[in-house]
């Protein structure tokens, strides 16, 4: 059997080896670093390829890739979303992703993402709650509590420092879960029995459903001056969670108009419904929060520029441990002419 030369190795995290990482890490430094790393390529978003996720729909869920390259390097994420999963026992979201060399088309990352892109989505909302919602803020209702709650709100808390997480979900045992979950973490957490009691007192309310419909989460009259939303959940042609009311009367963010117009909250909006577009605020270009009045609305759908983030930081952050395995993944021929050869030399 002959040996794979170093040509052929591409290093592989496996979900086990994720986990490994982050507990090395620390799940809230590693949330900190992860949102430095997204806000440093946002500052650069010019530079990137940029293009709404390829998705394929079927009745029960989507399937999705996310590319996205700055010239340098290559990324995409493989990712579905199916909701109905969780009443059979598996995941609504699961991921995995590539990153490559441009100047060869050799990847040099192969890793899982349903663990990273939770991470991921998290310290976007932070990041982007760090530039839009009130100065001061340090209580969240979080509405939705799945797979997303917890990391949602240690990424507040680590990145805009959260004392409070106030918590609703029509599944009295996803709130229990959560509330769980989040009890090692020193923070304040109020179980709630509906989306009004959720959002007393909190300044930025987060919305984590995963219905495949078009929902009213949070209706006009529930919404005060002042507050911070970000709705993460919907991402999908006809699924929404906020009434139109809220869109008019909130200034919206969004990561890239083309994608966000298809699947985000936005969806319900005329085209030319004003938004800005959240690298600009981030670069200095454009103003995120104005003042103690606003609404600020942070419609995120995910973007692969983030994903690109994740790839990149697991990338610099897994040389010289031992949380990765080499995957015989490339063809590797003495004469790169003579692949042929190289499967007949195989069988000697």
């Amino acid at each position: 059997m002959t040996t794979p030369s170093h040509k052929a190795l591409v290093p592989f995290v496996s979900v086990d080896n994720m986990m490994r990482l982050v507990h090395s890490i620390g799940i809230e430094t590693m949330l900190r670093d992860l949102a430095e790393y997204v806000e440093a390529d946002f500052k650069r978003w010019e530079l990137f390829d940029k293009t709404p996720r390829v998705a394929s729909h079927s009745d029960v869920g989507v399937i999705e890739l996310m590319p996205t390259s700055d010239g340098e390097a290559y990324g995409f994420k493989y990712v579905n979303g199916h909701p109905k999963n969780t009443s059979e026992g598996l995941q609504t979201v699961t991921a995995f992703g590539l990153l490559a060399d441009v100047y060869t088309g050799y990847p040099v990352l192969f890793t899982e993402m349903t663990m990273l892109t939770a991470l991921r989505t998290a310290a976007t909302s932070a990041m982007a709650a760090k530039y839009l919602a009130p100065k001061g803020a340090d209580t969240m209702a979080m509405i939705g509590n799945g797979a997303q709650s917890e990391f949602q709100t240690l990424a507040m808390k680590a990145i805009c420092g959260l004392k409070t997480v106030r918590l609703f979900d029509k599944d009295p045992a996803a709130t229990e879960k959560c509330a769980r979950n989040l009890g090692a973490f020193g923070l304040n957490v109020v179980r709630c029995s509906s989306p009004e009691e959720a959002i007393e007192g909190a300044q930025i309310l987060t919305t984590c459903t995963a219905d495949k419909q078009n929902a009213t989460i949070l209706t006009d009259n529930m919404i005060g001056a002042g507050v911070h939303i970000n709705a993460i959940g919907g991402d999908c042609p006809g699924k929404t969670e906020l009434a139109a009311g809220i869109l008019n009367r909130s200034d919206v963010f969004v990561e890239f108009p083309p994608q966000t117009r298809i699947e985000g909250e936005i969806q319900q909006m005329p085209e030319d419904f004003a938004v800005t577009e959240l690298w600009e605020v981030i670069s200095g270009q454009k103003q995120g929060r104005r003042d103690d009045k606003q609404i600020t609305l942070f419609d995120s759908v995910g973007f692969a520029i983030e994903d690109f983030s994740a790839l990149r930081y697991i990338r610099d952050h897994i040389k010289g441990t031992e949380f990765f395995i080499d995957l015989d993944m490339l063809a590797d021929p003495d004469d790169p002419r003579d692949l042929f050869g190289m499967l007949q030399r195989s069988d000697a």
